[in-house]
């Protein structure tokens, strides 16, 4: 009981924090839109900066596919679709002004491609080789020698054993009754075989500019377990890559022309990590179930599986959290506010909640009256952030974010720290930059192996110099466990008289030292000392002993050198320790003042010393 009425709490509070944040713009239970939110897209179709809602609906029942656009709540344009679409992008083709963006609507075989929502294109897919024992069962028919009933037997032994899948034609055969069959052969018989793949998903992917409004790449998956990306000006297929399964999701980051990373989330629960120039994936990541969508939140890939959760991945396939979903998920898409540097990933889910989610914390949940089946967060119209929902039943909702409203994680889960999700101002690519990555794209092995060879080099000279700082007791640290010693220098003074303390340090534990003598070694032309060589008391483990000497500059040009200080053992040529200790310059001047009535006289006179 109390655990039911802290979870009416909960959503209470979630309701009233999203009823907050939220304005209810439209709702229309009876727009009659069926789609999916691969289908949705918001886009500038004209360039006078009206965004329009694009809609690949797919008909009540599937049975009438149809393209519609939206001006706010009322419908624009609608034209009907030759097959049910399977996704819709905005993307610009040509640098040239007016920078108006095309519409891009993937059904069946086929790209259609809009420009001011009039017809510019349409890219067809390639044709693939038939099956060769499905075409010599249609020769045979077209020459009479096998009735329709034997072809129906021989077309289902192929259809279950064959590798090559049967074409359209046969296997709208198949599923006809027996009285239908002899006047379809009729037909078609006449007619070749082909066979032709269809598009199950479609995104884009930038050309050559990582800028918002540059020329960007169509990249289609198709149901030959296939991805191609095609040019945005002449169509033609610039890479085509290989997929153990078929592809039904994408994501793209990166540029064509520099570096690009692709995601497929395919039908066998996997998904596929590809890069630029790999033929084939590079990594692997297995789920335990299967995929209902695909977004990409900065570098982390977060997918919703069929197991009412949301796992968040990196790009090498390392799982970084999961979170449990109240309900089965619906429908994924991605929420971006440019303004604050977010992104989030919202999640529609069966039992009528929106969640929206930075990572595994929980920033708001969305009530809708009935399942939600498709989202779109952008701007539409003159709104920079409205989300656009469309339910199970058909109905369109439509909500703005308040421009006070922020996201404030909720539940009390960990998440990153807010300066982790602000965008840096990163400075363009520029043609240098891009020069210089393809040369070092194409020449890597050479320059690391050359970096490598150096690298080496370096430290085989770094520990021939050590060995033979060691060899000679340059170091003022003694490397040997018989006499462990520590030196350490401090010269005071302006001059021409200094103060050299040395502080020598037994650091054994439990031994003390005793027989060691100190010598200097000096030009004896630019200094003097008192005493050049003298013995050293009993050094007594962890004190610290001070051994002071005074130093005389003989030079008045302030002119400086090096005094080398030596820890040796009595009966020993070797030093134990040694330091050099570079000495400050000297240049005193002492002032003689005269009668400036003297003969003579001239003022203050300097004197160096």
């Amino acid at each position: 009981m109390a655990a039911a009425s802290s979870s009416d709490s909960d959503s209470g509070r979630a309701e009233s924090e999203a009823s907050s944040k939220w304005l209810d713009a439209h709702y229309d239970p009876m727009a009659n839109i069926h789609t999916f939110s691969a289908c949705l897209e918001l886009a500038d179709l004209h360039g006078d900066g009206e965004y329009k809602l694009v809609v690949g609906d797919l008909g009540p029942g599937g049975q009438q596919p149809r393209l519609k656009v939206l001006k706010g709540p009322t419908v624009l344009s609608e034209s009907p679709l030759p097959a049910l679409p399977a996704a819709a992008a905005t993307f610009l083709m040509e640098q040239h002004e007016p920078r108006t963006p095309a519409l891009a609507l993937a059904s069946g075989p086929c790209v259609y491609v809009y420009k001011n929502l009039r017809p510019y294109f349409k890219f067809t897919l390639p044709q693939l080789p038939p099956n060769p024992l499905e075409q010599d069962l249609w020769n045979q028919a077209k020459e009479d020698r096998i009735d329709p009933l034997t072809l129906k037997e021989m077309l289902e032994g192929i259809r279950e054993k064959a590798e090559v899948p049967l074409s359209v034609q046969s296997l709208r055969f198949l599923q006809l009754e027996l009285s239908e069959m002899e006047a379809f052969v009729n037909q078609h018989k006449s007619k070749s075989i082909r066979r032709q793949t269809v598009i199950t998903t479609m995104t884009t992917l930038k050309k050559n500019l990582a800028d918002e409004d540059a020329v960007s790449c169509l990249v289609l998956g198709t149901e030959n377990k296939e991805l191609l990306v095609l040019d945005p000006e002449a169509f033609t297929v610039l890479a085509k890559m290989s997929l153990p399964s078929v592809p039904v999701f994408l994501e793209a980051s990166g540029q064509f022309d520099v570096e690009f990373r692709l995601a497929a989330a395919c039908r066998n629960g996997n998904i596929y990590m590809l890069r630029r120039d790999s033929k084939r994936p590079k990594y692997c990541i297995e789920l335990s179930a299967q995929p209902v969508g695909l977004v990409r939140v900065h570098k982390v890939l977060v997918v919703g599986s069929n197991q009412d959760s949301l796992h968040g991945f990196t790009h090498k396939g390392k799982r970084l959290w999961t979170v449990q979903m109240p309900a089965a998920i619906l429908t994924m898409n991605l929420l971006e506010q440019r303004s604050r540097g977010l992104q989030a990933v919202m999640a529609g889910l069966a039992n009528g909640e929106v969640r929206i989610y930075r990572d595994k914390a929980l920033l708001s949940v969305v009530r809708t009256p009935d399942a939600v089946t498709s989202l779109c967060f952008g701007r539409y119209g003159r709104e920079d952030h409205t989300l656009v929902m469309t339910t199970r039943g058909g109905g369109l909702i439509i909500k703005i974010l308040k421009r006070t409203a922020v996201f404030v994680e909720g539940g009390g889960e960990a998440g990153p720290p807010p300066a982790q999700a602000m965008k840096l101002n990163m400075p363009r690519k520029t043609r240098l930059y891009v020069d210089q990555t393809l040369r070092e794209r194409e020449a890597g092995t050479a320059m690391h192996r050359a970096f490598q060879a150096d690298l080496h080099l370096l430290r085989l000279r770094a520990a021939r110099a050590s060995v033979q700082a060691l060899e000679s007791s340059l170091s003022p640290v003694s490397a040997t466990a018989r006499e462990p010693l520590k030196l350490h220098a401090v010269v005071q003074g302006l001059g021409p008289t200094f103060k050299l303390t040395l502080h020598l340090q037994n650091t054994s534990t439990a031994r003390p030292i005793l027989g060691l003598l100190v010598c200097f070694l000096y030009n004896e032309g630019l200094y003097a000392l008192p005493r050049a060589f003298f013995k050293v008391p009993l050094l007594v483990p962890g004190l610290n002993y001070p051994l002071e000497t005074f130093v005389e500059s003989l030079s008045d040009k302030g002119i400086s050198d090096i005094i080398k200080v030596l820890v040796l053992r009595e009966g020993q040529n070797a030093p134990l320790l040694s330091a050099h200790i570079s000495m400050p310059g000297t240049r005193v001047q002492a002032l003689v003042w005269e009668d400036p009535t003297c003969r003579g006289a001239t003022g203050p006179v300097s004197h160096n010393y």
